[in-house]
C-alpha cells in the first residue's frame, strides 16, 4: 500500500475516531438544521436523553475539532454554539447521509416518534422548490403522538425549505396547518405514500386557505418523480 494511501486510511480513521461517537454527529445536525443555540436548547433538542456532562464534553471536543465555536456574549449562561466554517462543509456529508439512510435503512416509526425532526427533514428532501409559490408559505405540522409535537417548514420558490422550531409569524393566508400522526408522515416523507392518499383516508388533515391547500401535494416529488439515490456500483 502505497504512502498515500495510507494518508488516506489515517484522514479517514481520524475523522472515524473524533466523530463516530453517539452524539457528536447529531450535535451538528443540531445546528445545520436550527443555527446557533444555547446549551440548554442543544440539551432539550437533541433526540433521547444526554447528560449535560457528556454534552459539555462533545461541545469542547467540537470546539477543539474546529467544527463548533461559541459565539461571544456578557456571560457564559448566554453563549451559543455555532457551527465553524468546517462544521459547515459536514452539511453535504450529513445529507448523503440521509439519503442513504432513506434507502437502506428499515423505517422505524418509534424513531419518528422520539424524533420528528427526521421527518420534517425527509420532507425538505422532497420538496420541488420549482412549484412552490414565489411568496413565503409555512408548512404548519402538528404532529400527533410524538415527543415535539410542533414543526414548521418554511418555503418559497428557488430556496432551500426552512425548518423551525418556533412559529416564524407570518401572516396567517401564508400557512397551511397539517394534522397527522408520526407514522403516516413518515411514510410520505418517505415517499411510501402520497399526500393525496392521507387527505383521501383522512389520516392526514390540512387546512387552511382553500386555494394554497388544493396546491399543497403537487409542491413535492411523488415517488415517481422523486430523484433517485445514487445506485452503487
Amino acid at each position: 500500500m502505497g504512502s498515500s494511501a495510507n494518508q488516506d486510511y489515517c484522514a479517514f480513521t481520524k475523522a472515524a475516531e473524533h466523530l463516530g461517537d453517539r452524539w457528536s454527529l447529531l450535535i451538528v445536525r443540531e445546528l445545520i438544521m436550527f443555527g446557533p443555540q444555547g446549551f440548554n436548547q442543544l440539551a432539550q433538542g437533541l433526540p433521547g436523553v444526554i447528560s449535560r456532562s457528556v454534552l459539555a464534553r462533545r461541545l469542547r471536543t467540537l470546539e477543539q475539532l474546529g467544527l463548533v465555536a461559541r459565539e461571544p456574549a456578557e456571560s457564559s449562561h448566554q453563549s451559543r454554539y455555532a457551527l465553524a466554517p468546517a462544521g459547515q462543509q459536514l452539511a453535504p456529508t450529513l445529507k448523503s447521509l440521509w439519503q442513504w439512510a432513506e434507502r437502506w435503512v428499515p423505517e422505524d416509526p418509534e424513531m419518528a416518534r422520539r424524533d420528528p425532526t427526521v421527518i420534517a427533514w425527509w420532507l425538505t428532501q422532497r420538496v420541488d422548490t420549482s412549484r412552490v409559490p414565489a411568496r413565503q408559505i409555512v408548512l404548519d405540522l402538528a404532529i400527533s403522538g410524538a415527543d415535539v409535537d410542533h414543526l414548521w417548514l418554511v418555503m418559497a420558490r428557488d430556496v432551500e425549505p426552512t425548518l423551525c422550531v418556533e412559529d416564524p409569524l407570518l401572516d396567517q393566508d401564508r400557512y397551511v396547518f397539517i394534522e397527522a400522526d408520526a407514522p403516516t408522515l413518515l411514510a410520505i416523507a418517505r415517499g411510501q405514500r402520497e399526500w393525496s392518499d392521507g387527505i383521501a383516508d383522512r389520516s392526514v388533515r390540512v387546512f387552511g386557505d382553500p386555494e394554497v391547500v388544493r396546491q399543497m401535494p403537487g409542491w413535492f416529488r411523488t415517488s415517481e418523480t422523486a430523484i433517485p439515490a445514487p445506485v452503487p456500483a
